[in-house]
């Protein structure tokens, strides 16, 4: 954490009942600062039917909202939850339409944290008379103040395994300013330990909430504009059927139920216009690399042209070495070191120079050597 942001202040604590933003408050609180705990109400019961499993997005939203004002009270903290159901729906749910619609792959939690977590809770809490100096989450990353540069700096966490710099990446100036990330020098079972110590142990039998909505098929969220149509291969010949786009993304093997092919086939383009999905074997799915638009930077860009970073075109992918050059109309063309696997339209890529995170954007398409 920044040395600037540890004298004792009031922070508010975005709390979701789980381990993390648990310990988050209970290492701010012992660090000698009041805390708030924050939990946002989301679930609007727009999305028909029960929950198959954990998530961020569905009907079980109210046992979480519940596990925190418990935490709260077990911690004796002050705690409200901030109805943000219709900021939620249009900066996270309708863009997953929209993404969906235009045959992309779509990042719900870049998003949420950025315009949501980071955003609306923090503004809507703050005018609804919640007093608080800073913000804070359970997040494995870390902020650092530059004194030279005067820019706040985010970095990955200490935990590899854990990082999660990649969802903050759209974070502005403003908001890193105002955030503290208590856990980003923590390994995660540093995190289970103490939480073990504290006496808290029922909080690691939780499930994490890795996903994003509690349905196993994204279908609901798209209606009618989910409708079966042709699987083709790179010829356009068409070699089966798929039961809809949104149960389908670039890289992907699963479901596609092609019998009699001499390899597996993957997922290479999704073609909304056609309903049409085209595969081919794996090693169609290399490119070298991307064009990527709505670009945030959190080191200036001038600095970063011709320099060798580093890429993750998706949360899990490993890190691939890069470079950066503009290409007009306010996008850039990614070239990498090594042809990449499953570059996915509408993913974030994200920069680092060295374990700091230089920017991002969200990838418009994938190059080929001849592009």
């Amino acid at each position: 954490m920044d040395m600037s942001k540890t004298e004792k202040k009031v922070v508010a604590v975005g709390m979701s009942g789980g381990v993390d933003s648990t310990m988050a408050a209970l290492l701010l609180q012992k660090q000698g600062h009041t805390v708030v705990g924050l939990t946002m109400k989301i679930w609007d019961d727009s999305v028909p039917g029960p929950a198959t499993k954990s998530g961020c997005y569905g009907p079980n939203q109210i046992f979480s909202i519940a596990e925190a004002q418990a935490t709260a009270l077990k911690l004796g903290i002050e705690h409200h939850v901030v109805d943000l159901s219709d900021e939620f729906r249009e900066a996270v749910i309708e863009y997953f339409r929209r993404e969906y619609a235009s045959g992309r792959t779509p990042n719900p939690c870049v998003m949420c944290n950025s315009m949501v977590k980071f955003g609306a809770l923090f503004e809507k809490a703050a005018k609804s008379g919640i007093a608080f100096d800073l913000f804070a989450t359970g997040h494995y990353a870390r902020i650092v103040y530059n004194p030279i540069e005067h820019r706040y700096l985010l970095k990955r966490g200490v935990d590899a395994a854990k990082d999660q710099s990649y969802f903050l990446y759209r974070l502005s100036q403003g908001q890193l300013e105002k955030t503290v990330l208590p856990l980003g020098d923590y390994r995660k079972d540093n995190t289970r330990d103490m939480a073990r110590e504290a006496g808290l142990e029922a909080y690691l039998k939780k499930p994490e909430s890795q996903d994003f909505l509690e349905r196993d098929d994204y279908g609901v969220l798209l209606g009618d504009k989910d409708k079966p149509g042709n699987i083709v291969d790179e010829k356009g010949n068409v070699i089966g059927r798929h039961a809809g786009i949104a149960r389908y993304t670039v890289g992907q093997r699963k479901h596609l139920n092609l019998a009699g092919m001499k390899e597996p086939f993957y997922v290479l383009r999704i073609d909304v216009g056609r309903n049409e999905i085209t595969t081919g074997p794996k090693a169609s799915l290399c490119r070298s690399g991307l064009i990527a638009g709505d670009l945030h930077w959190i080191l200036p860009f001038n600095a970063l042209q011709g320099e060798r970073l580093l890429a993750q075109i998706r949360y899990r992918s490993r890190p691939a070495e890069c470079t950066l050059h503009p290409a007009g109309e306010g996008t850039i063309r990614v070239q990498f070191a090594m042809p990449q696997e499953a570059i996915a339209p509408g993913q974030s890529v994200v920069f680092y120079s060295g374990d700091t995170v230089a920017g991002g954007g969200i990838i418009q398409k994938a190059l080929s050597d001849k592009q």
